[in-house]
């Protein structure tokens, strides 16, 4: 433990330099402006800076990705309490109990409740990331190549299941995302594949073109077919102090919003919007008043707050330790730190110390610097919803296009990000979520290399996979799951989650 926090203490030395404070506030203040924003996600958003990280140093650029991620999940709820518009996934459910409060005159109080949960459950969450990181790297640093690739079995196969609507759909997401990411060269052989004989494809497709192209260009598109008018009838704000009776009211439900949602962010698939219906659910669930729920409950507040806070940063735990994305925002950290010459997984913490514990340090000065800019700030946030979209879009797209061509400076990667624009339109009019496939095509060439190197290892013996028991462990877990989510009642079970959704 004093190891532990030696080390954090070096952790804030490298954040509190004025350039790393600087990024950390860049990325809460682009974070809550996204949140505040409908139709523009953390996703869409981390996706259009990925290039422009590349004048930054690794750390600097980690640390204001990151707070565009957990700062999104603060803007989020504002919105939502005061106008009834969710600016992000997370904060729909924090709509139904937190609008009708602000039709009360209760508005004050669930904004406090919302950045109090909020707060406490991002430190929560550091402090897990902080405590179990390192433990869970030396163990990482003993798996072998058949327990790296049951791991990312396991982690396929819960963003599977974990993912929304179809299980077909989400399958053949998940396949197609393995099929792009097989195109390029062959690592044993050196011949190219699947590349239909363009030599720009030779490296294989260029992540930064598909990450804008599936959620920066086809957000655009899907939104442009949206009436972008919206009737701003903002609720009187009387006080941002909380009552001790509202406060006693809504310890337990940011008890357990917390908890259930640093579990949600390790799980793979899992991730901050499923954290924050499954809180809501539960809140609901264990209330001697259920009754209460849609008409003004501050439980429905605090719990979902807290819940998809506090999943938004335990989901770093196993992409910093064994380099797994549980979500497409990890997927897309991933390829940050791709871009920058860092490999994720357990060699991280040892190797990048201070990647590793500023990005922790940074967590902390972020909430703090979020409870900040949100509270004091509402009313201009609140103005910022009536910015005509058609200028935000058309934004969008020349930044997206310049980046792209920056990375490589190649006009194929412009027409490569329209193609994905355009396939990403048609899987949302599919109904078939496009996050599943970059988890996909970011862990399908881990994944083949770590298959057939245990093939190599083994001497093409299949069952190199079952003989370690870590292999094993995480292949049953698979199996389970597949079992289970084909079970009537488990199936019947979860369609009605995704309904309520």
């Amino acid at each position: 433990m004093i190891d532990t926090l030696l080390l954090l203490g070096h952790g804030f030395a490298v954040v509190l330099t004025p350039e790393n404070l600087l990024f950390c506030l860049i990325g809460a203040l682009c974070g809550t402006l996204i949140g505040v924003l409908p139709g523009l996600g953390p996703v869409a958003t981390i996706s259009l800076l990925l290039p422009a990280t590349f004048a930054l140093e690794p750390v600097g650029a980690i640390i204001m990705l990151s707070g565009i991620y957990y700062g999104a999940q603060y803007g989020g709820s504002t919105t939502a309490i005061l106008v009834n518009i969710p600016g992000e996934s997370t904060s729909v459910v924090t709509a139904i109990d937190g609008y009708r409060m602000a039709q009360q005159g209760k508005a004050g109080e669930a904004l406090a409740i919302a950045a109090i949960g909020s707060f406490i459950a991002g430190c929560f969450g550091t402090v897990v990331i902080a405590f179990a990181g390192p433990p869970l790297s030396r163990i990482a640093q003993s798996f072998t190549s058949p327990d790296y690739f049951s791991l990312m079995v396991f982690g396929l196969v819960s963003a599977v299941v974990l993912a929304n609507g179809s299980l077909f759909r989400a399958v053949a997401m998940i396949v197609l995302g393995l099929l792009l990411g097989m195109i390029g060269m062959d690592v044993n052989t050196g011949m190219p594949r699947l590349t239909g004989n363009f030599v720009e494809l030779s490296d294989g497709v260029s992540f930064v073109a598909m990450a804008l192209g599936l959620f920066g260009v086809a957000e655009v598109i899907c939104n442009l077919e949206e009436d972008t008018s919206r009737s701003l009838n903002q609720a009187r704000i009387t006080s941002l102090w909380p009552s001790w009776s509202v406060l006693k009211a809504s310890r337990g439900a940011i008890t357990r919003g917390t908890l259930l949602g640093s579990l949600f962010g390790v799980l793979p698939g899992g991730g901050a919007t499923m954290a924050a219906f499954s809180a809501y659910a539960l809140e609901k669930r264990v209330s001697r008043t259920p009754s209460r729920f849609g008409k003004g409950a501050i439980e429905g507040v605090a719990a979902p707050e807290s819940a998809n806070n506090a999943a938004a940063q335990t989901s770093y735990i196993p992409l910093l330790t064994m380099g797994l994305p549980t979500s497409a925002t990890m997927a897309l950290m991933v390829g940050a730190l791709t871009l920058h010459g860092i490999a994720p997984g357990p060699t991280v913490i040892t190797r990048q110390p201070d990647l590793f514990w500023g990005l922790v340090a940074s967590m902390f000065v972020g909430n703090i610097m979020l409870i900040i800019i949100n509270l004091p700030m509402i009313g201009l946030w609140v103005r910022l919803l009536k910015l005509p979209y058609r200028f935000l879009y058309l934004l969008i797209v020349v930044v997206s296009a310049i980046g792209v061509y920056s990375v490589n400076n190649s006009v194929f990667d412009i027409y490569l990000m329209i193609g994905f624009g355009l396939l990403g339109y048609i899987l949302r009019k599919l109904d078939a979520e496009p996050a599943p496939m970059l988890m996909g095509f970011v862990l399908g060439p881990m994944l083949e290399e770590n298959f057939r190197r245990s093939l190599i290892t083994g001497r093409g013996d299949p069952f190199v996979f079952f003989e370690r028991p870590i292999s094993l462990a995480f292949l049953l877990l698979s199996a389970a799951l597949l079992v289970s989510v084909a079970l009537p009642f488990i199936r019947k079970r979860r369609e009605v989650i995704f309904q309520e959704e």
